[in-house]
């Protein structure tokens, strides 16, 4: 879209220097800017960040330069007299009219990414993604309607090579190339979900049905988490995104009919819980029967004793 041949490496200068090799899909450590971009939106937010970059580093020096030549030019041994000027028209002109052309060279590129990341207008599949207390359910509507919940691998059951904090029980599993539709809701408080690799961060609501889209470019793993704060295990809600070919997506959607096939109706909780009603934990809390009132006979012992 924008300076796409600019390196990102050389943009990079203008923040605290050179980071390590950064894998896709996942944070290392000690790592300096984005993730490897997976989809276009991301390539796009990548190109836009590089483009704006360079602006904020020639402003800096610019701004530096001024700083340093007023500072030796002016100083009060050059000039133990000050001027007396107040007015100069042509440099108020200039500072007016400079930044405002400036937001303009941002703001185009910045509509134009607004409006391509906001949603496709070809979707060729459609996820449900729905946030709870502290795990995640995913629907596949176009593919059968089954459903599954994804919750975090605790520590103790961590594999070699798994990743700690972001590995999950049930990934979700895309194709690539592939245009997504990603319709988001919750079922109790605001969630975010969100997968830099993506360029996707798209706010959880409970009542409401955000919409979003990603299109992966390359086979792989990618992980996010949620990103808006839900509560005591906000950081235990990760997400693990696998994106595999078109091929093996058929041959998966068919083993996980099977898998996660729902057996008979659903449950009320679960009903009221997709429609946007509280998490299944409260609607437990709140069907269970109060304790029985104590009869005379307990009354009148109560008293005896």
């Amino acid at each position: 879209m924008i300076f796409r041949t600019v390196p990102a490496a050389l943009a990079s200068l203008f923040i605290l220097g050179a980071g390590g090799a950064v894998l896709a899909g996942a944070p290392e450590p000690w790592q300096l800017g984005f993730q490897d971009p997976a989809s276009p939106v991301m390539t796009d937010i990548d190109d836009l960040h590089n483009f704006l970059l360079w602006i904020i580093g020639v402003i800096m020096l610019l701004v530096t330069g001024l700083l340093l030549f007023v500072i030796i030019r002016f100083g009060a041994k050059r000039n133990p007299v000050p001027t007396r000027t107040t007015h100069n028209a042509v440099i108020e002109v200039l500072w007016t009219v400079i930044p405002v052309m400036i937001l303009v060279v941002m703001a185009v590129p910045s509509f134009r990414l607004l409006y391509f990341m906001d949603r496709t207008a070809a979707p060729e599949m459609t996820l449900k993604a729905i946030g709870h207390q502290w795990y995640w359910s995913y629907e596949y509507p176009d593919h059968g309607n089954f459903t599954f919940d994804s919750t975090m691998i605790p520590d103790e059951e961590i594999k070699p090579g798994q990743k700690r904090l972001l590995e999950v029980d049930n990934r979700v599993i895309l194709p690539v190339d592939t245009n997504i539709r990603i319709l988001m809701t919750s079922t109790d408080v605001l969630h975010a979900w969100a997968v830099p690799a993506f360029g996707v961060k798209t706010d959880v609501i409970p009542g409401r049905l955000n919409e979003s889209w990603v299109r992966i470019d390359r086979e792989g793993v990618y992980y996010g988490q949620c990103s808006e704060l839900c509560g005591i295990n906000h950081g235990f809600m990760p997400i693990a995104v696998e994106a595999v070919s078109k091929e093996a997506f058929k041959k998966w959607v068919e083993t996980a009919k099977k898998k996660f096939a729902r057996i008979g109706p659903a449950a009320p909780v679960a009903r009221v819980a997709r429609a946007g009603g509280p998490s299944p934990a409260v609607a437990a809390l709140a069907s269970a029967k109060p304790p029985a009132e104590p009869g005379p006979a307990a009354e009148a012992g109560g008293r005896e004793m």
